[in-house]
């Protein structure tokens, strides 16, 4: 759509109307800003929840634990480390005399502090060359919701199944116990008599091993009393021998 238009003093101009379509395009510089953020906070969550299969609110929280922490310990001047992805410092630089490179003349720079995240090399090759990045699951990116929605459902099942084994062991009836008392009672019982005949099994074997012992003594006694009988005899053998002899 085009319009002259006249003012005071002024040669005739032309004004050309933008176009409706035009109006909707995103400038360049905008476009390339848009396109650059590819993942927030909440899509990181999502993708390291389907890739290590846990639950989406525990990743959220282990991210937020994550910031807090690392901004916590970098800000009282202590590096944090991640070996193969990055380096968070802080770095104090302190006054120092400078020189202006437009005139320069010298002068006085203030002391600074800077936040520094350098990546580490593995990070870097990983970037410069796709090939050696890690492979991620299906459904990381782009993001499936399925796959959200699955991700640590197969973890949380064997909770779920030991709490309810959990629950009946605590409702067991009072039957039980006492089922359990009878048959306590029953093997009480039935060790009783297996006891007693052990006993009894022991008592005829002390006997005869009494009565044995007894009759090896006996026989151990019957050659030492015969050979004392026999010295008992001879003397009286003799002093009836010498008896007539005297008399003649």
């Amino acid at each position: 759509m085009t319009a002259r238009i006249r003012r005071a003093g002024h040669a005739t101009a032309h004004f050309t109307a933008p176009d409706t379509k035009s109006c909707a395009i995103v400038p360049p510089r905008r476009a390339r800003m848009v396109q650059n953020v590819g993942m927030n906070k909440r899509d990181l969550a999502k993708a390291v929840a389907v890739h290590s299969d846990v639950d989406l609110s525990t990743v959220s929280k282990v991210l937020d634990g994550f910031t807090d922490v690392v901004t916590s310990i970098v800000s009282k001047g202590e590096p944090v480390l991640l070996t193969g992805f990055a380096k968070f410092t802080k770095v104090e630089r302190a006054a120092r005399m400078g020189r202006n490179p437009a005139t320069g003349e010298q002068i006085h720079i203030k002391a600074s502090k800077r936040a520094r995240i350098t990546p580490a090399k593995t990070f870097k090759d990983a970037v410069l060359a796709p090939s050696k990045a890690p492979k991620l699951a299906r459904g990381v990116w782009p993001i499936d919701a399925d796959a959200v929605k699955r991700a640590g459902a197969v973890a949380a099942a064997p909770v779920k199944k030991a709490a309810a084994t959990k629950t009946t062991a605590r409702r067991a009836p009072a039957k039980a116990v006492a089922k359990r008392a009878v048959a306590k009672k029953r093997a009480v019982t039935k060790r009783a008599p297996a006891t007693k005949r052990a006993v009894a099994r022991k008592r005829p074997a002390v006997a005869k091993r009494a009565v044995a012992k007894k009759r090896t003594a006996v026989r151990k006694a019957a050659p030492v009393a015969k050979k004392r009988a026999v010295k008992r005899a001879a003397p009286a053998r003799s002093a009836a021998k010498r008896a007539p002899r005297r008399g003649r």
